[in-house]
């Protein structure tokens, strides 16, 4: 079978054919990167030498960029194999420099003279090493020198001297730019850390640093940009050293009496630093203890010129390998007794908001590593002090791991107690970016922000890079056979031929209930007097069920009619004036007459009153002390019953679902535009954060007017979460930020998710299913649906007269046959009465499924309000609750039964990441707080394995982790039950969200 090579390809087989003689079966050619390879076979092995020399002299005299495309960048190196047919591995292999043809011309003529081992001797000193010519700073020995790594990848190299000017007014720098191109988008964190630890391996100097820029072959724009800080390791030692570090001083001085063939240890104690010299191993035998002048002579000069910070003084000690006494000692003083400035430590600089301290003492701890930090620049530290906060940026060639860094730097901060410092915010990036891969804060203390907080901008070293990165677009580029007209048309007609199928299944559909006919069929094939058999007998089965039905609803209201008098009769009079509220879940005046005091005097308005602030008498569990809480809204359960009875979605199972969604639609209604905050989440989300107080609380921040929904639904897990966001809401009801409240157990993929498979057999969950499939294959245009709603409504408002006619005389006729017809208002009445007995005997039976120890009669009285918040007065007495339930320890708890993060929730999770990112909806997670009773040992284990599991997912750009699981474990007066916020818990938690600055709230 003959295979067909690349134009490119076929012109440098010829190529090497002609040059060399070979017949062009051959030859095969390979790129790879800035790399050729060439391997030439035979039925006996190609002679090294000749074949060489053949090849030279044609390398002379063509330029290869020729043979190759535009796209493929230029060649540094040639690899050329021999070897015999059949053979696997090449015999011999030869490396050829373009850069240095005339070398390589010099050692093949070499060889050819003499015999072949002498030759690679010789022609060894005559090839100058790609590294070598990379460090005298030429760009292209650079690109030649990197190349030898990267084009093993498929990644070819250029590189590229450009000038640049510093922020802070200095000359003019030069900055060295290294492109990368190939066919893939390789990981920037697998080429960083090599080209990093190359480039700063060759030492450069007159370069502050280098910045790499990775495209895909045929893009127009970068893949990632890279940063490599090129500051020579001696010039970093020095700096660490300044500052008084001792691992940096003993390297220094290690350099220096290396030659002295002198060993130095060296140990700081408070103030002064102790130096050991001692005699360097030698192979030959025991050598001579350091002479004391010459120590002397090579470390005074170095620590005088280091000056190092916080060091008083220097005891230096000469001593024999193994002997623990000094032969001899010598005590000196530094610049810092003579100085006060240097007498200073760094760390009580810091302590003062001393900037370079501090950037130095993090950086030491970010890097306990000194030789990776010389090998690949380390994570470098930027500072930025803006009012009370102290913004931290976290720099290297791989972006720092959120675990590893956030909580030294935390720890560190808390540590020094810099005056006026509130809070401390964390970035992370990679070297090159502007924008932070992943961030992180906590508040020292507690502050009142009254302005939003603008975001910190570092100073970005990747700019200015239009000069490597081609501007030009073009558009998509489709097959030559096929053009944009003929893909039109093919879509248009598959869209046709779907909707021609949809309408003949229909059709066949109704013509099977034997109800419809087609209006042109002829009377053969639809004899009239079969329709007319079946018209009677379906119309006279609905006519017999309309008349037993209207029957049975007059005996009803007929023997719920004498009752009404009575009731009447005992209403007291003040309950005349009240207006039937179908929302207040009983009548007012019932509830007048229940705790109406027997004595009839008015209580004094000092006398604690038997109703709570929730409209409900107080139980014994309540305390006295008054803690801030957002004012109560109407309650709207009733109507959330009887929005939900009356919705045209069929129900999911849960009731609660279904109750919250009515409120969510009802919402959309009255304001025509989804809320900006939804809140979502299990009951933790449902009693832990308060909507009112969260708007509030926004609009002291600078967000004013802000609608907030809590769609909180007992039980719900992350399966249930991603149902509701993605299959139950449609795309312009999603709000502009999510909220979800909740906690590791709505994570555990451990145990039986049964709230989800309650949902899942529902016949809204098929719904929701089928309504997302149809949206996603409809193919009717918006233009053509408008029209078809304007044409309808014309038609309608055609006939509204003749069908207003039509209803006034069937109307009339029906009144004066039917019993029930009189009487529909009671009928109506009754109805609702009976509706919401049942939605309150659902309340209970829900509740009672609980596990989360509130008392089932206190939930049962209690009602969210319209903004679907659930405002629970009841304050977590452990001395009382416990008396009244039992205390489940974690390891008997089901909600961590078989605990693990991996599994279903984390799919489904892991949908909602996406979801939310492609519709750019900021998507924040609040692990709410819960109560140290709770916190048991095994709870806790649970608790660090979702933190560390959240914590692997805050990287995501479009994801923020807030954790308050362990904000208030003692004050129970926040709580309703172990693990539930009450409504003064959720009040403080909605202002500590709208305090938070990370969190980017959306603005009207």
């Amino acid at each position: 079978m003959k295979t067909v090579l690349p134009d490119r390809q076929q012109s440098l087989v010829q190529w090497v054919s002609q040059a060399t003689g070979i017949n062009t079966f051959g030859v095969k050619v390979r790129l790879r990167g800035n790399d050729l390879h060439i391997l030439c076979e035979g039925t006996e092995c190609p002679q090294r030498w000749r074949t060489l020399s053949d090849l030279l002299q044609a390398l002379q005299q063509t330029n290869l960029d020729i043979l190759t495309n535009s796209e493929q960048t230029s060649i540094y190196q040639v690899f050329v194999y021999g070897r015999r047919k059949g053979e696997q591995r090449p015999s011999w292999c030869h490396r050829v420099h373009l850069n240095q043809i005339d070398k390589h011309l010099e050692q093949v003529e070499q060889a050819l003279l003499t015999d072949s081992e002498k030759s690679k001797q010789l022609g060894g000193a005559l090839i100058v090493s790609n590294e070598s010519l990379a460090r005298q700073g030429n760009p292209e020995a650079i690109a030649r020198y990197l190349s030898e790594t990267l084009s093993a990848l498929g990644v070819s190299v250029q590189a590229k001297i450009k000038l640049y000017k510093p922020k802070n007014s200095q000359p003019e720098e030069n900055r060295l730019w290294i492109f990368c191109q190939s066919s893939y988008s390789p990981d920037a964190s697998l080429l960083a850390e090599p080209i990093a630890q190359k480039l700063r391996y060759l030492k450069l100097s007159g370069y502050q640093d280098a910045v790499i820029v990775s495209q895909v072959i045929g893009e127009t724009a970068p893949d990632w940009l890279l940063r490599v800080d090129l500051t020579p390791p001696e010039v970093m030692l020095k700096e660490w050293a300044r500052w008084g570090d001792v691992q940096a001083i003993a390297r220094l001085l290690t350099e220096v009496l290396s030659e002295l063939k002198v060993a130095v240890q060296v140990s700081l104690k408070e103030s002064t630093l102790h130096i050991f010299c001692s005699p360097a191993f030698d192979p030959l035998g025991p050598a001579p203890i350091p002479d004391k002048e010459v120590c002397l002579e090579a470390i005074l000069p170095q620590l005088e010129a280091i000056a190092p910070q916080g060091i008083l003084a220097t005891t230096i000690y000469g001593q024999k390998a193994g002997d623990k006494q000094p032969t001899w000692i010598d005590w000196l003083a530094l610049p810092a007794a003579k100085h006060p400035a240097f007498a200073i430590s760094p760390l009580d600089l810091a302590n003062t908001g001393d900037e370079p301290a501090m950037i130095f003492l993090l950086e030491r701890l970010l890097n306990p590593d000194l030789d990776w930090r010389l090998l690949t620049g380390g994570i470098r530290v930027l500072l930025l002090n803006k009012n009370d906060l102290l913004h931290i940026m976290c720099d290297a060639p791989v972006c720092p791991v959120r675990q590893q860094v956030a909580s030294k730097i935390t720890q560190f901060i808390r540590q020094l107690k810099i005056p006026g410092i509130m809070g401390v915010r964390i970035y992370g990036r990679r070297s090159g970016n502007k924008e932070p891969f992943w961030h992180y804060g906590v508040d020292l203390e507690h502050r009142q922000r009254l302005v939003p907080e603008a975001t910190p901008e570092f100073a970005a070293t990747s700019i200015y890079i239009n000069d490597l990165v081609t501007s030009e677009t073009s558009e998509p580029i489709l097959r030559p056979d096929l053009t944009t007209e003929e893909v039109q048309s093919f879509v248009t007609e598959v869209a046709r031929d779907w909707i021609a199928t949809a309408s003949s299944t229909a059709k066949k559909f109704l013509l099977k209930s034997q109800l419809f006919t087609e209006s042109k069929q002829s009377a053969e094939t639809s004899p009239d007097v079969q329709g007319l058999k079946i018209a009677l007998v379906w119309g006279t089965l609905g006519l017999l069920l309309t008349l037993q039905t209207d029957w049975v609803l007059g005996r009803i209201i007929a023997r719920s009619m004498p009752s009404s008098p009575k009731v009447a009769s005992v209403t007291l009079p003040s309950s005349s004036e009240q207006k039937p509220s179908l929302t207040s879940g009983e009548n007012q005046s019932e509830k007048r007459t229940l705790f109406t005091s027997t004595s009839k005097t008015k209580s004094s308005p000092n006398e604690s009153s038997v109703f709570n602030a929730s409209e409900f008498t107080q139980s014994d569990e309540t305390p006295t002390n008054n803690l801030a809480a957002a004012p109560l809204k109407e309650k709207a359960t009733a109507t959330a019953i009887l929005l939900a009875a009356r919705s045209q979605m069929p129900s999911f199972n849960v009731r609660q679902l279904d109750e919250q969604l009515a409120l969510y639609k009802q919402r959309l209604a009255k304001t025509g535009s989804p809320p900006d905050v939804l809140i979502i989440g299990s009951s933790r989300a449902l009693r832990g954060v308060d909507p009112a107080a969260l708007s509030k609380a926004l609009a002291t921040q600078g967000y004013p007017n802000l609608d907030v929904f809590n769609f909180g639904i007992n039980g719900a897990t992350a399966q249930v979460v991603e149902f509701v966001i993605r299959h139950v809401l449609e795309p312009s009801e999603l709000p502009k930020i999510i909220i979800w409240a909740d906690g590791a157990r709505a994570f555990n993929g451990g145990r039986e998710d049964i709230t989800f498979n309650s949902i899942a057999t529902s016949a809204g969950y098929k719904q929701a299913f089928q309504k997302t499939s149809t949206t996603v294959d409809s193919s009717d245009s918006p233009e053509n649906t408008l029209n078809s709603e304007e044409k309808n409504a014309t038609e309608e408002k055609q006939d509204i007269s003749t069908y207003q006619a039509v209803n006034q005389s069937l109307n009339e006729a029906l009144a004066s046959v039917s019993s029930s017809y009189q009487n529909r208002d009671q009928i109506k009445s009754l109805l609702q009465k009976q509706l919401l007995i049942l939605g309150q005997n659902q309340t209970v039976a829900s509740q009672k499924q609980l596990t989360d120890g509130t008392s089932d009669q206190s939930i049962s009285q209690q009602a969210v309000d319209f903004d679907g918040f659930l405002p629970l007065s009841i304050r977590f007495n452990p001395a009382r609750y416990y008396q009244k339930h039992s205390k489940v320890p974690g390891n008997y708890d089901n909600d961590y039964k078989s605990f693990q993060v991996e599994g279903q929730q984390d799919a489904a999770f892991q949908e909602v990441l996406q979801f939310t990112q492609s519709k750019n909806i900021p998507l924040i997670f609040v692990n709410m707080p819960l109560t140290g009773d709770y916190l048991d040992p095994v709870r806790k284990q649970y608790e660090q394995e979702f933190q560390q599991y959240m914590l692997r997912l805050a990287t995501n750009p479009n994801f923020i982790y807030r954790d308050l699981s362990q904000q208030w474990p003692k004050a129970n007066d926040y709580f309703s039950d172990p693990s539930h916020l009450n409504r003064f818990g959720a009040y403080e938690v909605s202002k500590k969200l709208a305090n938070d600055p990370m969190i980017p709230w959306p603005v009207k």
